[in-house]
């Protein structure tokens, strides 16, 4: 661990690898000289992919390499900071141009949820957002939106577009034909009222999809 901290003191954190930067977080102390060789099996374990590794559940995850209750409560508490910090950021991020800023908006919520939440964006003409909404939390497959719900916050904010997205907990970001016909009514509600649905963004696993690119939405 020695040779691992002189170099996070001397290079910064940004020059671990991954497995180094799971071991910082893990080790014991300065002379626990086993952390690195757990956390290398912790991520050759998930394929060297952290988002599998930090959406691991607790209990399967102390159980992981002998990894123990202690060192996994501080892998886990590493991992919900994180995920604060880029929520807290999305925050910030008050404008959207294109599907790439919903997905740094929304990722941080939605991107390692087990289960399926739909939400809506509210935007000005200008594209900065006025107000988020989830306006549905359902099971793994389905998520039931009531597109009187959407519209209804739309005219209270007087918002002149809105943006949906959703996750795929499945991993693939492909819509289901709920997703097209989501998109639809939606598309036919707002336009009623001359409010217009920018796009539609699926997120998953670190991907995403979108509506508009995809000459879904015009």
């Amino acid at each position: 661990m020695k040779n691992l901290t002189d170099k996070l003191i001397s290079r910064g954190a940004e020059s671990l690898t991954d497995s180094e930067l799971v071991a910082a977080i893990i080790a014991e102390g300065a002379g626990d000289d086993r952390a690195l060789e757990v956390a290398h099996e912790l991520v050759e374990g998930v394929d060297g992919s952290l988002l599998r590794l930090t959406s691991t559940d607790f209990s399967r995850l102390r159980m992981t390499s002998g990894l123990g209750l202690r060192r996994a409560m501080r892998l886990k508490a590493a991992t919900e900071l994180g995920r604060r910090v880029l929520l807290a950021e999305g925050t910030a991020y008050d404008t959207i141009t294109s599907d790439s800023d919903v997905a740094r908006i929304m990722e941080p919520q939605l991107g390692t949820l087990k289960h399926e939440e739909c939400w809506a964006l509210y935007l000005a003409s200008s594209g900065r957002v006025l107000d988020r909404m989830r306006i549905s939390q359902g099971g793994v497959q389905t998520t039931v939106v009531d597109c009187r719900l959407i519209i209804k916050r739309a005219i209270e904010l007087l918002a002149t577009q809105v943006v949906l997205v959703h996750n795929h907990p499945s991993g693939t970001t492909d819509p289901s034909r709920q997703d097209m016909e989501l998109t639809e009514r939606v598309m036919e509600a707002a336009r009623l009222f001359d409010i217009r649905l920018l796009d539609h963004v699926i997120i998953a696993q670190g991907a995403r999809y979108s509506f508009r690119a995809n000459n879904l939405i015009k």
